[in-house]
């Protein structure tokens, strides 16, 4: 199992809205939709998450969407948790009610605790330790090379 792509579509749309503020283009959820090839629909579920979080400014009818703070200070941990709908501890999950009368059964949520929420944190430091301003770096960078 994965985790949902609302994470890399939302770094995605900030992506652009980063690199739009130096050109100066008005994005529409229909322009950020065609970058990522999805439909509208989905773009403007993701930004009101995006904005009940704190990190755009959604202006209606085709007033376009800003950043609400500059990119070097948006973290990969505050896109993930806007977008995700996982709690503390909770990005593993262990099937449902395994059988009790077996050994396994009845120790493996307890066995596995520490583990998983060890994996959790540890991923989350990652994503903290990482910049929207870094990620759009990274993409013109890539984008150089081609060049």
């Amino acid at each position: 199992m994965q985790i949902s792509s609302r994470f890399s579509v939302a770094v995605h749309v900030l992506s652009l809205l980063a690199l739009q503020q130096e050109d100066d283009v008005l994005l529409t959820s229909e322009r950020m939709a065609g970058s990522v090839n999805t439909n509208p629909v989905v773009i403007r579920r993701l930004l009101g998450q995006l904005k009940k979080a704190g990190l755009v400014e959604v202006r209606p009818a085709s007033g376009g969407t800003f950043l609400t703070r500059q990119p070097a200070a948006i973290s990969l941990l505050d896109v993930y948790r806007a977008v995700e709908v996982v709690g503390e501890g909770q990005l593993f999950s262990v099937h449902d009610k395994p059988l009790q009368a077996c050994l396994v059964g009845r120790n493996i949520q307890s066995a596995l605790d520490a583990t998983l929420q060890r994996a959790q944190n540890a991923l989350e430091q990652v994503l903290a330790g990482v910049t929207l301003q870094q990620v759009t770096t990274e993409i013109m960078s890539q984008e150089n090379l081609k060049n």
